[in-house]
Protein backbone atom coordinates (compact mmCIF):
# COMPACT_ATOMS: atom_id res chain seq x y z
CA UNK A 1 0.00 0.00 0.00
CA UNK A 2 1.24 3.55 -0.85
CA UNK A 3 -0.40 6.70 0.39
CA UNK A 4 -0.45 10.05 -0.13
CA UNK A 5 -2.69 13.22 1.01
CA UNK A 6 -4.33 15.74 -1.41
CA UNK A 7 -5.53 19.10 -0.18
CA UNK A 8 -7.63 17.53 2.89
CA UNK A 9 -8.19 14.35 1.38
CA UNK A 10 -5.99 10.91 2.32
CA UNK A 11 -5.87 8.84 -0.58
CA UNK A 12 -4.55 4.94 0.15
CA UNK A 13 -3.71 2.84 -2.73
CA UNK A 14 -3.62 -1.06 -2.93
CA UNK A 15 -2.51 -3.46 -5.19
CA UNK A 16 -6.16 -4.83 -5.78
CA UNK A 17 -9.83 -4.91 -4.94
CA UNK A 18 -9.27 -7.90 -2.21
CA UNK A 19 -6.41 -5.57 -0.30
CA UNK A 20 -8.37 -2.59 -0.73
CA UNK A 21 -11.94 -3.95 0.66
CA UNK A 22 -10.37 -5.59 3.76
CA UNK A 23 -8.50 -2.16 4.35
CA UNK A 24 -11.72 -0.36 4.06
CA UNK A 25 -13.57 -3.01 6.22
CA UNK A 26 -10.61 -2.97 9.44
CA UNK A 27 -10.85 0.90 9.07
CA UNK A 28 -14.41 0.89 9.29
CA UNK A 29 -14.22 -1.27 12.22
CA UNK A 30 -12.03 0.71 13.87
CA UNK A 31 -13.62 4.07 13.51
CA UNK A 32 -16.95 2.20 14.50
CA UNK A 33 -15.54 0.82 17.94
CA UNK A 34 -14.05 4.23 18.55
CA UNK A 35 -17.10 6.49 18.35
CA UNK A 36 -18.76 3.82 20.53
CA UNK A 37 -16.41 4.56 23.40
CA UNK A 38 -18.23 8.13 23.70
CA UNK A 39 -21.75 7.40 22.05
CA UNK A 40 -24.94 5.38 22.23
CA UNK A 41 -25.30 4.61 18.81
CA UNK A 42 -23.43 5.28 15.29
CA UNK A 43 -25.24 6.40 12.45
CA UNK A 44 -23.46 5.02 9.09
CA UNK A 45 -25.37 5.90 5.58
CA UNK A 46 -23.81 3.09 2.76
CA UNK A 47 -22.90 2.92 -0.89
CA UNK A 48 -24.78 0.58 -3.00
CA UNK A 49 -22.87 -0.66 -5.92
CA UNK A 50 -20.21 -3.65 -7.22
CA UNK A 51 -17.58 -1.08 -6.58
CA UNK A 52 -18.79 -2.30 -2.76
CA UNK A 53 -18.07 -5.83 -2.50
CA UNK A 54 -15.03 -6.66 -1.51
CA UNK A 55 -16.00 -4.04 1.39
CA UNK A 56 -19.20 -5.58 2.27
CA UNK A 57 -17.71 -9.24 2.21
CA UNK A 58 -15.25 -8.36 4.38
CA UNK A 59 -17.24 -5.68 6.53
CA UNK A 60 -19.75 -8.76 7.10
CA UNK A 61 -16.69 -10.40 8.68
CA UNK A 62 -16.24 -8.28 11.47
CA UNK A 63 -16.40 -8.31 15.22
CA UNK A 64 -18.78 -4.62 14.83
CA UNK A 65 -21.55 -4.15 17.10
CA UNK A 66 -24.01 -3.95 14.85
CA UNK A 67 -27.15 -3.48 17.49
CA UNK A 68 -25.31 -0.09 17.70
CA UNK A 69 -26.08 0.78 14.56
CA UNK A 70 -28.35 2.63 12.19
CA UNK A 71 -28.20 2.30 8.76
CA UNK A 72 -29.27 4.36 5.67
CA UNK A 73 -28.56 4.07 1.94
CA UNK A 74 -27.60 6.90 -0.33
CA UNK A 75 -29.90 6.37 -3.48
CA UNK A 76 -32.46 4.75 -5.07
CA UNK A 77 -34.07 4.46 -8.81
CA UNK A 78 -37.82 6.10 -8.71
CA UNK A 79 -40.23 3.29 -10.30
CA UNK A 80 -37.80 0.32 -10.12
CA UNK A 81 -39.91 -2.85 -9.20
CA UNK A 82 -39.72 -2.93 -5.46
CA UNK A 83 -38.07 -6.47 -5.62
CA UNK A 84 -35.67 -5.98 -8.04
CA UNK A 85 -32.02 -6.77 -7.45
CA UNK A 86 -30.54 -3.71 -8.62
CA UNK A 87 -32.13 -1.71 -5.90
CA UNK A 88 -30.13 -0.07 -4.00
CA UNK A 89 -31.86 -1.26 -0.75
CA UNK A 90 -32.19 -4.54 -1.89
CA UNK A 91 -28.17 -4.42 -2.65
CA UNK A 92 -27.70 -4.07 0.85
CA UNK A 93 -30.18 -6.03 2.09
CA UNK A 94 -28.52 -8.95 0.44
CA UNK A 95 -25.11 -7.91 1.48
CA UNK A 96 -25.35 -6.92 4.54
CA UNK A 97 -28.51 -5.97 6.33
CA UNK A 98 -29.76 -9.73 6.13
CA UNK A 99 -26.80 -10.87 7.88
CA UNK A 100 -26.39 -8.49 10.52
CA UNK A 101 -28.50 -7.33 13.28
CA UNK A 102 -28.35 -3.43 13.12
CA UNK A 103 -30.20 -1.35 16.03
CA UNK A 104 -32.49 0.31 13.08
CA UNK A 105 -32.25 0.27 9.17
CA UNK A 106 -34.00 3.02 7.06
CA UNK A 107 -34.58 2.11 3.67
CA UNK A 108 -35.38 4.73 0.46
CA UNK A 109 -39.12 4.44 -0.87
CA UNK A 110 -37.92 4.79 -4.69
CA UNK A 111 -42.15 3.57 -5.43
CA UNK A 112 -44.15 6.18 -2.76
CA UNK A 113 -46.92 7.40 -3.67
CA UNK A 114 -45.83 10.48 -3.21
CA UNK A 115 -42.31 11.32 -3.85
CA UNK A 116 -41.47 14.18 -2.47
CA UNK A 117 -43.01 13.03 0.91
CA UNK A 118 -40.44 10.35 0.58
CA UNK A 119 -37.72 12.70 0.17
CA UNK A 120 -39.00 14.59 3.32
CA UNK A 121 -39.34 11.61 5.16
CA UNK A 122 -35.97 10.16 4.71
CA UNK A 123 -34.52 14.12 5.20
CA UNK A 124 -36.01 14.11 8.60
CA UNK A 125 -34.58 10.23 9.79
CA UNK A 126 -30.96 11.92 8.54
CA UNK A 127 -31.79 15.13 10.78
CA UNK A 128 -32.91 13.06 13.76
CA UNK A 129 -30.07 10.61 13.47
CA UNK A 130 -27.05 12.96 12.17
CA UNK A 131 -24.04 10.61 10.16
CA UNK A 132 -20.88 9.58 11.65
CA UNK A 133 -19.74 7.42 8.63
CA UNK A 134 -20.32 7.63 5.24
CA UNK A 135 -19.29 5.12 3.05
CA UNK A 136 -18.99 6.49 -0.63
CA UNK A 137 -18.57 4.76 -4.38
CA UNK A 138 -17.69 7.56 -6.56
CA UNK A 139 -19.19 6.89 -10.52
CA UNK A 140 -17.54 7.17 -13.56
CA UNK A 141 -18.64 10.79 -14.29
CA UNK A 142 -17.09 11.50 -10.48
CA UNK A 143 -20.96 12.06 -8.83
CA UNK A 144 -21.41 10.86 -5.32
CA UNK A 145 -24.56 9.11 -5.05
CA UNK A 146 -26.56 10.46 -7.65
CA UNK A 147 -25.61 13.96 -7.51
CA UNK A 148 -24.73 13.90 -11.18
CA UNK A 149 -22.74 16.83 -12.83
CA UNK A 150 -25.40 18.67 -13.86
CA UNK A 151 -27.37 18.69 -10.89
CA UNK A 152 -25.01 18.51 -7.91
CA UNK A 153 -25.18 21.90 -5.55
CA UNK A 154 -22.46 21.95 -2.86
CA UNK A 155 -24.83 24.49 -1.42
CA UNK A 156 -28.42 22.54 -2.29
CA UNK A 157 -30.97 23.60 0.40
CA UNK A 158 -32.03 20.18 0.45
CA UNK A 159 -31.12 17.12 2.15
CA UNK A 160 -32.59 14.40 -0.07
CA UNK A 161 -34.06 15.34 -3.81
CA UNK A 162 -35.50 13.66 -6.73
CA UNK A 163 -33.05 14.17 -10.06
CA UNK A 164 -32.78 12.63 -13.30
CA UNK A 165 -29.91 10.59 -14.19
CA UNK A 166 -27.44 11.55 -16.85
CA UNK A 167 -26.10 9.48 -19.68
CA UNK A 168 -22.48 8.76 -18.26
CA UNK A 169 -24.52 7.17 -15.18
CA UNK A 170 -26.98 5.20 -16.96
CA UNK A 171 -23.96 4.10 -18.98
CA UNK A 172 -22.14 3.11 -16.07
CA UNK A 173 -24.75 0.54 -14.63
CA UNK A 174 -24.68 -1.07 -17.63
CA UNK A 175 -21.10 -0.92 -17.49
CA UNK A 176 -20.98 -2.51 -14.04
CA UNK A 177 -23.79 -5.20 -15.17
CA UNK A 178 -26.44 -4.17 -13.27
CA UNK A 179 -28.53 -3.57 -16.40
CA UNK A 180 -28.39 -5.60 -19.66
CA UNK A 181 -29.13 -2.20 -21.50
CA UNK A 182 -29.40 1.61 -20.93
CA UNK A 183 -33.13 1.12 -21.84
CA UNK A 184 -33.76 -0.40 -18.46
CA UNK A 185 -31.73 1.81 -16.41
CA UNK A 186 -34.74 3.85 -14.60
CA UNK A 187 -34.19 7.79 -15.36
CA UNK A 188 -34.79 9.19 -12.39
CA UNK A 189 -33.65 8.68 -8.49
CA UNK A 190 -33.74 9.97 -5.05
CA UNK A 191 -30.69 10.89 -3.67
CA UNK A 192 -28.90 12.33 -0.48
CA UNK A 193 -27.58 15.53 -1.72
CA UNK A 194 -24.04 16.88 -1.50
CA UNK A 195 -24.23 19.22 1.60
CA UNK A 196 -26.09 16.28 3.58
CA UNK A 197 -23.32 13.73 2.46
CA UNK A 198 -20.47 15.84 3.10
CA UNK A 199 -21.95 16.54 7.00
CA UNK A 200 -20.27 12.73 7.71
CA UNK A 201 -17.84 12.91 10.67
CA UNK A 202 -16.14 10.39 8.92
CA UNK A 203 -16.23 10.29 4.57
CA UNK A 204 -14.71 6.68 3.66
CA UNK A 205 -14.57 6.53 -0.70
CA UNK A 206 -14.00 3.16 -1.86
CA UNK A 207 -13.52 3.39 -5.29
CA UNK A 208 -11.94 -0.02 -7.30
CA UNK A 209 -11.82 -0.74 -10.99
CA UNK A 210 -9.95 0.83 -14.48
CA UNK A 211 -13.35 2.08 -15.36
CA UNK A 212 -13.17 4.55 -12.38
CA UNK A 213 -9.61 5.67 -13.50
CA UNK A 214 -10.41 9.14 -15.10
CA UNK A 215 -12.93 9.87 -12.19
CA UNK A 216 -10.03 8.88 -9.38
CA UNK A 217 -7.90 11.38 -11.89
CA UNK A 218 -10.41 14.41 -11.83
CA UNK A 219 -11.28 12.98 -8.19
CA UNK A 220 -7.43 14.27 -7.20
CA UNK A 221 -6.35 17.02 -10.27
CA UNK A 222 -9.41 19.23 -11.45
CA UNK A 223 -10.51 21.93 -9.94
CA UNK A 224 -12.59 21.65 -6.77
CA UNK A 225 -16.14 22.59 -8.69
CA UNK A 226 -19.93 20.68 -9.04
CA UNK A 227 -18.19 20.12 -12.87
CA UNK A 228 -16.48 17.21 -10.85
CA UNK A 229 -18.50 16.67 -7.63
CA UNK A 230 -16.10 14.00 -5.96
CA UNK A 231 -13.65 17.04 -6.24
CA UNK A 232 -15.28 18.00 -2.77
CA UNK A 233 -13.75 15.33 -0.51
CA UNK A 234 -10.59 17.03 -0.75
CA UNK A 235 -12.05 19.93 1.29
CA UNK A 236 -13.71 17.26 4.24
CA UNK A 237 -11.55 17.04 7.28
CA UNK A 238 -11.96 13.57 7.74
CA UNK A 239 -11.82 11.93 4.40
CA UNK A 240 -9.85 8.55 3.21
CA UNK A 241 -10.08 7.50 -0.88
CA UNK A 242 -9.35 3.90 -0.99
CA UNK A 243 -8.41 2.92 -4.42
CA UNK A 244 -6.82 0.36 -5.99
CA UNK A 245 -3.60 0.28 -8.35
CA UNK A 246 -6.39 -0.19 -11.47
CA UNK A 247 -8.40 3.34 -10.56
CA UNK A 248 -4.62 4.79 -9.79
CA UNK A 249 -3.31 4.29 -13.11
CA UNK A 250 -3.95 7.82 -14.74
CA UNK A 251 -2.96 9.66 -11.55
Amino acid sequence: MREFKKEKLNVKVYEGRPELGAAAAETFAQKVEELLKTKEYVNVIFASAPSQNEFLAEVNKKNVEWKRINAFHMDEYVGLDKDAPQGFGNFLKDRLFQNVKCREVHYMNGNAPDIQEECKRYAGLLTKYPTDIVILGIGENTHLAFNDPHVADFNDPLIVKVVDLDQDCRVQQVNDGCFPNIGEVPTHALTITMPALFKSTFAYAIVPGTFKANAINHTINSDISELYPSTILRRHENATLFIDEDSASKL
